[in-house]
């Protein structure tokens, strides 16, 4: 998935310097009565060499994975750092001798990417790592060139070969991408070097294949990857993402697996999103979900952000369109809703939106690389969108049976907190215990999280600075209502990728 969210934090990423550059390393171990070989774990300095030098020996028997896994193999593990619970990142290396780089292992993407030493001409590449195939032994030229489109532009760049080692794992002949130009000067205050895409090769760019050639080489014999975030950014470990099996410390009680609805991305059916266990309305039948662990936030429709931006007291931006909507044609929109008139055709019969406004088909790709960071690409009026979305507001808010006032004045409030163009949300640090938990339903189970865990804290000197964790992104039908899980929501629940079974697996993180 793009950049256009991680852009977002980019600047509060300068406010504070990570002060935990510790990890962990193997110790000793010890065998429980249920067959597993557990490890002790001591703190270490970190370089290099000892990142990817532990493994967990051993892993649980994930029976909902399928009678195809193995539990004789040995997973891969790679620690990650977390930087103010807005960039996890771990290190690899590629090339003969190695080179190293911190990498995001980005499931909303395929690609993996690291700066070239041809590089000269984009600012970005002087503070970050940079690869230099002349000096590796195992390079082979391939030279397609390559552009690899993130939010707010793209990164260019050409095809190279090499070895690449992920943990322990030495991946021969991988193709990856040198990156020649880096746009974006918000490159600059990234804490990572490159990207290493997790998704399918679906949505490669090139057609190439993903770092799945471990598996295709025979390194793992579960096809399962696992990840697990510390959301407390002055621990000694951000996390760690595992090839190939279950870390069964980092999670409580079990799975709840769910198919994935659509290849190509991790993208599973979400149904209702609860604000304080009332329905926000808008996937009460089913939304998509793109499961990403290269955000940092979870972006989903404007009119449930909105929704929820209002219930935790978050600055947004008033509208006037909205409100000249509410104020002018609010009665007719009630007394249309409440005659039985189809909400789809109510903005148009009332002269707002056009007829064929509903016979538009768009395409996923072009809303999630688009250049807009509210990812519209409505055609319509400002109007026509508003009026859709305070119809949407009013129905959910009849179905709890409101007064036509009460709703009124709710509606005419929603319209002062819509997200921020920008992205980021305030909020009051002071009020974080009185928000409420806002839940996913998936699997038919809810996932909640408490405001603790989707408010971002910011300590500034002797005061604190708080975001809000949701942001905005319309993706229209029929591939849309469309949510993305990032970091906030993977921080609560360690998450099990099942490319063998073609599903995702969700449990209490611990």
């Amino acid at each position: 998935m793009g950049f256009n969210f991680k852009y977002v934090l980019v600047f509060i990423s300068l406010m504070c310097v990570w002060c935990g550059r510790l990890r962990f390393s193997l110790a000793s171990t010890d065998s429980s009565d249920d067959g597993l070989v557990r490890y002790n774990l001591r703190k270490r300095n970190l370089d290099r060499q000892s990142l990817s030098a532990a493994r967990i020996k051993k892993v649980s028997n994930a029976g909902d994975l399928g009678s195809d896994v193995k539990t004789d193999s040995t997973p891969n593990v790679v620690y990650l750092k977390n930087y103010l619970d807005s960039q996890y990142f771990g290190e690899i290396s590629i090339g003969s001798p190695p080179q190293y780089f911190n990498v995001v292992f980005d499931t909303g993407s395929s690609n993996l990417w690291v700066p070239s030493s041809k590089c000269i001409f984009s600012i970005p590449c002087y503070f970050h790592s940079k690869y230099k195939s002349k000096i590796s032994s195992t390079y082979t030229e391939i030279g397609t060139s390559c552009k690899i489109p993130y939010g707010h532009g793209s990164i260019y760049g050409f095809f190279s070969q090499d070895v690449v080692k992920v943990g322990d794992i030495i991946i021969k002949e991988q193709v990856f991408a040198e990156i020649t130009k880096e746009g974006s000067l918000a490159l600059l205050a990234l804490h990572y070097d490159g990207i290493l895409g997790l998704g399918f090769k679906d949505i490669s760019i090139g057609e190439i294949t993903p770092v799945y050639n471990m598996i295709d080489q025979g390194y793992i014999y579960q096809n399962v990857f696992s990840l697990w975030l510390n959301k407390d950014p002055m621990a000694e470990i951000g996390g760690e993402i595992v090839f190939g099996g279950i870390n069964s410390r980092h999670f409580r009680g079990e799975h709840t697996y769910v198919p994935i609805s659509q290849k190509g991305y991790w993208q599973i059916d979400v149904g209702d999103v609860l604000l304080a266990n009332r329905s926000t309305g808008l996937c009460e039948g089913s939304c998509a979900a793109i499961v990403d662990s290269g955000i940092s936030s979870i972006a989903g429709p404007t009119t449930v952000v909105t929704q929820i931006n209002h219930a935790i007291g978050a600055q947004g931006y008033v509208s006037l369109e909205c409100k000249s909507i509410i104020h002018n044609y609010g009665d007719k929109i009630w007394d249309a809703l409440i005659s039985g008139l189809n909400p789809e055709i109510l903005c148009a019969n009332i002269g707002l939106c056009s007829h064929d406004k509903y016979q538009k088909d768009n395409v996923i790709e072009t809303v999630v690389h688009d250049e807009n960071l509210d990812g519209s690409t409505s055609k319509e009026s400002p109007f026509c969108t508003f009026c859709d979305m305070i119809v949407f507001w009013i129905q959910v808010q009849l179905k709890q049976s409101n007064l036509k006032e009460k709703i009124l004045k709710y509606v005419d409030e929603l319209c002062e907190k819509l997200p921020s163009p920008e992205g980021q949300v305030f909020v009051d640090c002071n009020s974080i215990a009185a928000m409420p938990h806002i839940s996913f339903t998936i699997g038919n189970r809810s996932f909640p999280l408490s405001p603790q865990q989707y408010v971002l804290r910011v300590e500034e000197g002797s005061s604190s600075v708080c975001y809000g964790g949701f942001v905005a992104l319309d993706v229209p039908p029929p591939q849309g209502p469309l949510w993305v899980l990032g970091d906030i929501f993977l921080g609560k629940y360690h998450t099990v990728f099942d490319f063998g079974n073609q599903s995702i697996g969700f449990a209490e993180a611990a």
